[in-house]
């Protein structure tokens, strides 16, 4: 049997999620389908796939082997489209990956329309709140929020964000006024579940030391967006990244305090592993979403320093 065949036949059937959906979207019936990952299982020595009548599961082994699977199929596609040179046209499926809100107010518009752009490439689109290794995920291209770690990975600045201290303008005129970082502790403050109970601040000129301010929160949430929106019927003050109050704080539904206070700025950039980019369809999306994603970052920023 064809070892490369057998490991699309495995690869679909774990995104299909059943060995019949496999079959049918291979024209195979599920015995073929079954005999392709059993031929598999007998070369690598261990189960890939936990099998009931109406499921499979992945192993422990098959969850690895899933990921280098993907990973050589998807090099060999890449090879051709490189070999092929300026000729080849971007196909085939692009993986990136982001930060949840980032991702979502900022990231998949751009990517809507690079689709729009691009009929032969298809997206698949991961928000998540982690660190995600580009490589051994399958990753083609991320967009990072912060100081990059030193890496081999290709990286194309974006723009820049920065941290702000908001309430809405009803809460501010029903509180006491907020002009030094020990005001905080009068005040109502929305926080976020999964972050300390305390805001960290940059040092004053002179000093190497962080201000920290303690608080003992009115409001917890494990949404950005719940966040935001309880800042702005007035709950309390919060703090967040520039890009995720730009929109409020440009209508005024919110106003920044201790501006002053706010910590440097931090860089945007797209990521993807070195070579990435001479795959069409990477470097289309690079060509593409590179100077949309700047000039929507230039407005946020001013749409936040307006105020």
């Amino acid at each position: 049997m064809d070892r490369l065949d057998a490991m699309k036949v495995f690869v679909l059937a774990v995104d299909e999620g059943s060995l019949a959906a496999a079959g049918r979207k291979l024209g195979r019936s599920p015995a073929a389908v079954s005999r392709a990952i059993a031929f598999l299982e007998e070369r690598v020595g261990a189960e890939l796939l936990h099998r009931t009548t109406r499921s499979i599961k992945l192993s422990e082994e098959g969850e690895r082997y899933v990921a280098i699977c993907r990973r050589v199929l998807t090099e060999l596609e890449e090879a051709d489209d490189i070999a092929a040179g300026p000729r080849a046209a971007p196909r085939g499926l692009l993986t990136i990956t982001a930060p949840v809100v980032s991702g979502e107010m900022v990231l998949r518009p751009i990517l809507d329309a690079f689709l729009d752009a691009y009929p032969t490439v298809s997206a698949k689109l991961l928000l998540f709140d982690r660190a995600v290794n580009l490589i051994e995920e399958g990753v083609d291209i991320a967009l990072r929020i912060g100081h990059l770690a030193d890496s081999a990975m290709v990286a194309m600045r974006i723009g820049e964000i920065s941290r702000v201290v908001v309430a809405a303008p009803r809460y501010l005129k029903q509180h006491p006024r907020i002009t030094e970082l020990g005001d905080l502790a009068k005040h109502q403050i929305v926080a976020m579940a999964h972050l300390p109970n305390s805001w960290t601040f940059a040092p004053q000129a002179g000093s190497s030391a962080a201000r920290t301010v303690q608080f003992t929160p009115r409001l917890v949430v494990n949404s950005t967006y719940a966040a935001v929106a309880s800042a702005v019927a007035g709950r309390g003050v919060a703090r967040m990244y520039s890009y995720q109050v730009a929109e409020q704080v440009a209508r005024g539904e919110l106003e920044i305090v201790l501006a002053a206070d706010q910590d440097p700025e931090m860089p945007a950039h797209l990521i993807c592993p070195q070579g990435r980019l001479s795959v069409p369809k990477v470097r289309a999306f690079t060509d593409f979403a590179v100077p949309r994603l700047k000039k929507q970052f230039a407005l946020l920023k001013k749409s936040i320093n307006a105020r």
